[in-house]
């Protein structure tokens, strides 16, 4: 599993809202200027979060982005699902609806399937307040 760019700058952007938690919306541009991220590439990963409802949105003049819940209720793992998709360490032990055609006969498959289940339980465990 490799975490990219745009699961680490995800995880950035909800650190610098909870970092900057006070009741008011917090503008794209000062997130991406607080975090030497472009404000271009921010947008599509904010729309992921505003979408699913991680953060809540304002337009206009005093608008931007505020988290939604408190950074305790937020999992590592979740917001990393979120723009990641999966985070399985090998194709095989992803969960979509295909499975793999030698999961009957492969004997690496409970391997696999430990190294996924000690990532997930790892993220899971780890919230933004724990890393603030």
């Amino acid at each position: 599993m490799m975490v990219t760019t745009k699961g680490r700058y995800a995880l950035r952007v909800m650190l610098d809202l909870a970092d900057n938690m006070g009741g008011e919306y917090i503008t794209l541009k000062d997130i991406a200027d607080r975090q030497e991220i472009s404000e271009k590439y921010l947008e599509s990963i904010i729309a992921a979060l505003s979408k699913a409802g991680f953060v809540s949105s304002l337009r206009g003049k005093g608008g931007g982005y505020k988290l939604t819940k408190k950074p305790e209720e937020y999992t590592v793992g979740a917001i990393l699902r979120l723009v990641e998709g999966s985070i399985a360490p090998v194709s095989c032990v992803e969960k979509s609806p295909r499975g793999c055609n030698k999961e009957n006969a492969c004997r690496a498959l409970p391997l696999w399937q430990g190294l996924e289940k000690v990532i997930d339980d790892y993220l899971e465990s780890k919230t933004l307040a724990d890393i603030m």
